[in-house]
Formats: structure tokens, sequence, C-alpha cells
């Protein structure tokens, strides 16, 4: 079973329940637990533990009609989180200024491995980040795993978004 049937069964409901399927992944190997982290489509607010029961429920019904897995396995569906998972061109888009790693399947000018501040995505879906001073362009395709870096602006932001009585 490819994480791609996954994505053609799980998408679709997290889409017309309007959320972004973030990330579909599947791990393990005697107890396997599929992972759908989901997002608000238009980033608008923070994810809740209701809106992740909600999508659960949704979830495991299809999931329950299709048996897309022959295993028994746990489904977890949660928020993306602070540092977040980059896995569409438009998250690079949407957190523009912030700074993010990102790991690459071809070397890029003598590197691998990214981290620095996201400068833009142009119209060919080239990130543009910015490390030491050097600007380097990676081709969308060729990131293997990206997410946002957690650093003060990241926090702050963040913060901005909580209730003012919300403590620590």
């Amino acid at each position: 079973m490819g994480n791609k049937t996954l994505e053609n069964i799980i998408t679709p409901v997290v889409e017309s329940m309007g959320y972004e399927a973030v990330r579909i992944s599947l791990n393990g190997q005697v107890r396997q637990t599929l992972q759908v982290m989901i997002d608000v489509n238009n980033g608008s607010r923070e994810i809740t533990v209701d809106d992740c029961a909600k999508v659960s429920r949704a979830l495991s019904k299809v999931l329950d009609e299709k048996d897309p897995l022959p295993n028994q396995y746990t489904l977890e569906v949660s928020s993306p989180g602070i540092d977040r998972p980059l896995t569409k061109p438009q998250h690079f888009a949407r957190f523009k200024g912030y700074h993010a790693k990102l790991e690459t399947t071809e070397i890029v000018d003598g590197r691998k491995r990214i981290k620095g501040q996201i400068l833009d995505v142009d119209a060919s879906n080239h990130v543009h980040m910015l490390m030491d001073n050097k600007e380097y362009v990676v081709d969308f395709a060729n990131i293997a795993k990206a997410k946002l870096v957690f650093d003060d602006a990241l926090l702050n932001d963040a913060s901005a978004d909580l209730p003012d009585d919300t403590q620590f």
C-alpha cells in the first residue's frame, strides 16, 4: 500500500471538511501508525483538539469502508505544530521571512542541508533561501524534507495568536 493510495483516500475527506492535509505518513512495521497532520485551509486560526477529533471520526469511517491497510493500525490526527513541516510550495510562500531547514535529494551549491531564512518561492516552484549571506535556490521537487525552525520570531508570532489570558 503506497502513500499515494492513502493520500487519494484521505486528502478529499480532509479537504471536504475545510482543512488541508499537511502530511500523511504511515510508520512502523508490526503495529503501524497512520499519522495525518491537518491545518485550516487558509491558516486563519489554530487547529483545535475538536478539529482533530472531527477529522479523525470522518477518516475512521472512510478508512473502515475502503480498508486500504492489511494490518492493524492506529490513526493519529494532529496539528502540524509550531515548527511545522513544509510539504508544499504554498507553505514556503506562507512562511516567507521565517527560518526553515531543509534537506535535498540532490546537492545544491555543494550542500544537501540548508538552514536559513525563506526569501521567496517563484512561479517555477523554486524555493529561495538565505543562509550565511548566500542565496540558495532549490527546486521544490528536490526537497526531501523541510520544516520551520523553532526560533524567537516564530514563537513571538505564535504567542501573538493566543488569548491575552494564556499563561505559561
